[in-house]
């Protein structure tokens, strides 16, 4: 597709608009994903072609756009085209951030233009418009709302170009009947008030990209050029992350190890908002996990572990059970991620379980601990959320019923609540002696490191609340499908994100 003249960078166009402002002309900004271009946008362009003389377009870039699976449909090339080819509009621009607020700080225009669902700006739940409106009055403009008709991208793209198959539609078409977007929302907001204790072994994954070559001449190696490295908060530090962005208070106990303790990765990558307790163990270093990945293809090629997985020693285990002891009773729940990797005793166990008002637990299945760090290790626990093959392995049985083995770990654990993520697959959820189902909403997957954590952090949230089940799971499943679209936990599943995805499902 041939570029349109109208097409500029973000630089240019700054250029541009300050030369037409010298000029006398009037600029108006409007700003969005426009992924089906529809008669609402071209009403919306030519409102603020009366507004001002100039009418300039940033697009949001594909991988900002987080409106739900399958979006956006149309790439951002595709999109700026369409909207250059529209005579209301003088300028298009691709946009860099996540949201208009830099962007707009660059072009400074006259008017930042929005449609009618922005008038009442509570209703704006990710309240982004505050701030872009803030933004806009810093550089002397002011933000212009249109009174034109409303249509949504998302109802027409949900009829027409939905990623989904029949089942999925017919699961989302009957939960939309019973449960409204703004019910779910206010259960979300609710979550506010919880205060939640996480404690679990603590991960440092590095990302190593390369270029491999091929087989080395002399060997069978295959030899790889290394580009670039990437790190990333893992393990319960990605956790207390998420949780940061539902939960009003968030304490994090961990351990780290003397011998490299990577506290500035840690400072770098922890959210502000979590209270940290750190321990120290002296016979190792911190949990690192270093994988070495095609950078075009983005596969592991293979991983290195630097750990000491043995328990930490009983002086340590003692202080930090000393700890717990008058801790734990302070926060409305508990979540236990245990990785395997030497943190979580059995005295730190039977500790939490003692005293914790609500457990939730994940006992995670991994390379370094496979065979030894089995969920039935826990017989006292509110809430467990595994994978299928965490389910299937304490049992030896990777082929009978999920349902019937679901039963028995219930038996063990006596956990009122177990969900077991099944992948691409969706969900199994079961409470009250009852199963309830829900599909997999992903239907991009970059990376699946760390969606399981994600998924366990906001459904703890929710199976404390007492949310209905379908609800938690559809939440659940919403936020796994956003994981996966995130690589090494570069960053949590922010909750404006997680909103906006609900709401594309149930408009």
């Amino acid at each position: 597709m041939a570029k349109h003249n109208k097409i500029l960078k973000l630089e240019d166009l700054a250029k541009e608009i300050a030369k037409l402002k010298k000029q006398g002309k009037t600029v108006a900004q409007c700003h969005g994903c426009f992924d089906l271009l529809h008669p609402g946008h071209i009403m919306h362009f030519q409102s603020a072609k009366k507004k001002a003389d100039i009418v300039v377009v940033t697009v949001t870039p594909d991988h900002y756009v987080n409106k739900g699976p399958g979006r956006p449909v149309f790439a951002e090339e595709v999109r700026m085209e369409s909207i250059a080819a529209l005579e209301a509009v003088d300028y298009v621009a691709l946009n860099r951030w996540p949201t208009a607020v830099e962007t707009i700080k660059l072009l400074k225009p006259n008017f930042y233009v929005k449609g009618p669902d922005y008038k009442d700006r509570s209703k704006d739940l990710t309240k982004g418009i505050l701030d872009e409106e803030n933004a806009v009055k810093s550089v002397g403009g002011e933000i212009y709302i249109t009174e034109d008709v409303t249509f949504s991208s998302s109802n027409l793209i949900n009829s027409f170009f939905s990623p989904h198959t029949p089942k999925t539609k017919e699961f989302v078409e009957d939960f939309k009947k019973k449960y409204s977007f703004d019910k779910i929302i206010k259960q979300l907001d609710k979550l506010n008030d919880l205060k939640v204790l996480v404690i679990g072994d603590t991960i440092v994954d590095e990302y190593h990209y390369c270029m491999p070559l091929g087989k080395s001449s002399k060997s069978p190696t295959i030899s790889s050029i290394f580009l670039r490295a990437e790190i990333f908060a893992g393990g319960v530090l990605a956790i207390a992350n998420h949780l940061e962005q539902f939960a009003g208070n968030v304490k994090l106990v961990t351990c780290l190890g003397k011998e490299n303790t990577e506290r500035k990765v840690i400072d770098k990558t922890l959210s502000e908002g979590v209270d940290v307790k750190f321990f120290e163990r002296n016979d190792g270093p911190t949990n690192v996990k270093r994988r070495y990945l095609d950078k075009y293809q983005n596969i592991k090629l293979f991983e290195v572990t630097f750990m000491n997985d043995r328990y930490i020693d009983t002086g340590l285990e003692k202080e930090v059970i000393q700890y717990l002891n008058k801790e734990v009773s302070q926060y409305d729940l508990v979540i236990i991620t245990d990785f395997g990797h030497g943190f979580i005793t059995p005295g730190i166990i039977k500790c939490i379980q003692a005293k914790a008002k609500y457990v939730a637990v994940n006992a995670q299945t991994n390379s370094n601990n496979y065979g030894y760090n089995y969920i039935t290790k826990y017989h006292k626990a509110d809430y467990i959320s595994i994978d299928e093959k965490e389910m299937r392995l304490p049992f030896g049985d990777n082929y009978g019923d999920l349902e019937t083995l679901v039963k028995k770990l219930h038996t063990i654990t006596k956990a009122g609540k177990i969900q077991i993520t099944l992948g691409g697959e969706g969900s199994l959820w079961y409470e009250d002696k009852k199963f309830y189902r829900t599909p997999a909403f992903a239907r991009v997957v970059k990376d699946s490191v760390g969606a399981g954590d994600a998924v366990l952090s906001i459904t703890a949230l929710c199976a404390f609340s007492g949310i209905k089940p379908e609800v938690t799971s559809f939440i659940g499943n919403c936020t796994g499908a956003l994981a996966v679209e995130i690589i090494g936990n570069e960053h949590p599943v922010y909750k404006k994100d997680l909103i906006r995805f609900i709401q594309y499902f149930l408009k």
